[in-house]
C-alpha cells in the first residue's frame, strides 16, 4: 500500500483506540522506505507521545520485568519504558520497531502485550495504539521468520514506494528542490536496492534525505560534493545526481518567472523537471505572504508553457498536494485548468 494510504490507515487505527476497535498494525518493507517516519508522523499529527521500543536490542526479561518478593508472593516490576497513563498520558503510540530482528524468545514475550494489551498485571492504557515495523527476510537484514502466533496478532501492510507521495513528503520536509527534481526525472532511483549485492550505500527515501544534508554541507566544496553524495546514495546514483546538479546552471531565470516576465521553458527534459520542482518550492515558500496569490498565479501561468502539458500537470498537482484546496482560490487556476481540461478528462 502506498504511503499516503498507509498514513490514513494508521490515523484511523489510532483513533479507533477510543472506540475499542483497534487492531495492532505491522508494516513490512525494505530498509530506508520510511516505515518509522510514518508512525512517528501519526504521533506528531495527533500530538501524543511515541514510545519506540527496539525489540532487536532486548532480552525477554526487559519486557516482562524483574521479579521481586512481596511477602509470600512474587511480583513483577513493570519496565518503565512501557506506556503509563500517569507518566505519559492517556493516549499515545507504542511502536515495536525491528520486530522481525528480535530473537524468538523476545517475540514470544511480546505475544500477550500485542494481542491482549497486557503483560501479567500490566495493561496498556486504552488510548494507546500498538504499531510495529520490520524488514522482510529477502532484504538481507538480520531477520527471523515471524512466528505464526505473533503474525496472527497483527493486521499486515506492505509499504509500496510512490514517487508522488515521496515528493509531497519531501516538499513538506524542506528537501532541496534539486533532489526532488532529480527523483522526478529518475523515479527508478527513489529506491534501488539489490539484496544479492548487499550494498552499503544505496538510493532510498532515507538516503535521499542524507543526500540533501550532504548538498547543504558540501555544495561550496565541489571537490568533496560528488564523493559525499556517493557516500549517501551509492556510486552510480551519486555521480548521476552530481552531474544533474552541475547541468542546472543552464536553467532559465526563476526570479523572472516569478516576476511574470515572459520566459521560454527549457527544451531539455531534465531542466524541465528542475524548473517544475523549483517553482513548486517557490509557491510553497510564498505561502502566507502578501504576495502569495500573485506568485502562485504567475507560476500557474508558467505551467501552461511547457512543451509537454503533462509536465505542467505534474507541477500543479505537486502544488495542490502541498497547498491544499487554497490553490483553487488563485485566479489563474481556472485559466490553467481550462487549458488542460481535455487532457485531464482523457486521463480520468
Amino acid at each position: 500500500m502506498r504511503p499516503a494510504h498507509l498514513l490514513q490507515v494508521l490515523d484511523r487505527e489510532f483513533a479507533s483506540t477510543r472506540e475499542g476497535h483497534h487492531t495492532p498494525v505491522m508494516l513490512w518493507g525494505p530498509p530506508g522506505v520510511g516505515k518509522s517516519q510514518m508512525i512517528a508522523a501519526v504521533a506528531d499529527r495527533h500530538q501524543v507521545p511515541l514510545i519506540d521500543i527496539r525489540l532487536s536490542q532486548m532480552e525477554p526479561s526487559d519486557l516482562r520485568g524483574i521479579p521481586f518478593k512481596s511477602g509470600d508472593m512474587v511480583e513483577w516490576a513493570v519496565p518503565s519504558m512501557l506506556p503509563d497513563a500517569d507518566r505519559q498520558g492517556p493516549a499515545g503510540v507504542l511502536f515495536l520497531d525491528e520486530i522481525t530482528s528480535a530473537a524468538p524468545s523476545v517475540s514470544a514475550a511480546a505475544y500477550q502485550l500485542i494481542l491482549d494489551r497486557r503483560l501479567g498485571a500490566y495493561e496498556v492504557p486504552e488510548g494507546w495504539a500498538i504499531f510495529a515495523a520490520g524488514n522482510r527476510q529477502g532484504d538481507r537484514g538480520v531477520t527471523y521468520t515471524m512466528p505464526a502466533p505473533l503474525a496472527n496478532r497483527f493486521s499486515h501492510f506492505e509499504v509500496e514506494l510512490n514517487v508522488d507521495d515521496w515528493a509531497a513528503w519531501a516538499y513538506a520536509r524542506g528537501i532541496d528542490d534539486r533532489i526532488i527534481a532529480f527523483i522526478r526525472f529518475r523515479p527508478d532511483l527513489l529506491f534501488d536496492f539489490d539484496p544479492a549485492h548487499n550494498p552499503v550505500a544505496f538510493p532510498s527515501p532515507r538516503s535521499w534525505e542524507f543526500a540533501h544534508r550532504a548538498l547543504r554541507k558540501f555544495e561550496a566544496h565541489p571537490d568533496l560534493l560528488s564523493g559525499s553524495l556517493q557516500a549517501c546514495v551509492g556510486p552510480a546514483a551519486g555521480i548521476e545526481l552530481n552531474a544533474f546538479i552541475a547541468h542546472l546552471d543552464q536553467m532559465p531565470d526563476l526570479d523572472a518567472i516569478v516576476r511574470g516576465d515572459p520566459v521560454a521553458p527549457p527544451q531539455e527534459i531534465d531542466l524541465q523537471y528542475a524548473v517544475a520542482a523549483a517553482l513548486v518550492g517557490r509557491a510553497i515558500r510564498a505561502r502566507g505572504t502578501p504576495e502569495a496569490l500573485t506568485i502562485q498565479g504567475r507560476i500557474l501561468n508558467y505551467a501552461g508553457t511547457f512543451p509537454q502539458r503533462e509536465m505542467g500537470i505534474m507541477m500543479v498537482t505537486d502544488m495542490h498536494r502541498a497547498l491544499g484546496d487554497e490553490l483553487f482560490s488563485v485566479p489563474e487556476f481556472a485559466d490553467w485548468s481550462q487549458q488542460v481540461a481535455d487532457l485531464m478528462l482523457y486521463k480520468g
